[in-house]
């Protein structure tokens, strides 16, 4: 493993086209502006190489010369350590365990909710109205701050972003009332990192 690691001068990230946590990554790379090798990678064939890399043969998973890291919050965290301009943790490790717990909070509540809309056999309305419910309970929130959470965009912004371009395509529509959640996620569509991270396929999910 490590000699195929290696072999590669640069760092390489194995991406899906339209999943949700290496968009996350993606992010996080344009944000650093990091150059990178992009591998996109067909979930239902995938490539030698990242069966020998990593031994779940999923993505997001990156590869820096000698290290191999998956996981994708774990890569996230990676590089906002390994490349620390613009930071997007906070320093003290207070507020970091606070972030950290909204991250998990997100994945939790969110993105299980998601996986499911990106399923034919378990999406329904049931579920569609859970999610849009959850999501108009902290508009409100962002009436306050320009970021989640925050002055300063951070890992949690570039956890909540791909999930709100996906809206559409789970079949969500936010109503008015949720209007400063909606005005966040136009100006977060807006910047310059997100509009690099996207891919063709993601790039066609906001018109669905």
């Amino acid at each position: 493993m490590a000699q195929m690691a290696n072999r590669r001068l640069a760092m390489t990230l194995f991406s899906g086209n339209t999943c949700p946590y290496c968009h996350m990554v993606r992010i996080v790379l344009a944000e650093k502006g990091i150059n990178y090798d992009i591998h996109n990678v067909d979930l239902g064939d995938t490539p030698e190489d990242l069966k020998d890399l990593n031994p779940y043969n999923e993505v997001p998973t990156l590869v820096d010369r000698d290290l191999v890291l998956f996981e994708h919050q774990v890569i996230m965290e990676y590089l906002d350590e390994r490349f620390p301009h613009p930071p997007l943790m906070p320093v003290d490790p207070v507020s970091r365990a606070r972030n950290r717990m909204m991250l998990h909070r997100i994945e939790r509540d969110w993105y299980r909710l998601a996986h499911q809309l990106g399923n034919p056999g378990t999406a329904s309305d049931k579920v569609r109205k859970e999610l849009r419910d959850s999501l108009m309970s902290v508009s409100p929130i962002f009436d306050q701050k320009p970021f989640f959470l925050g002055e300063e965009f951070s890992l949690i912004d570039c956890t909540v972003i791909p999930l709100l371009w996906r809206l559409p395509s789970y079949g969500i529509e936010l109503p008015s009332a949720a209007k400063p959640l909606i005005d966040y996620a136009e100006r977060m569509f807006e910047r310059e990192s997100f509009k690099q991270s996207l891919t063709e396929g993601e790039k066609e999910m906001k018109d669905e």
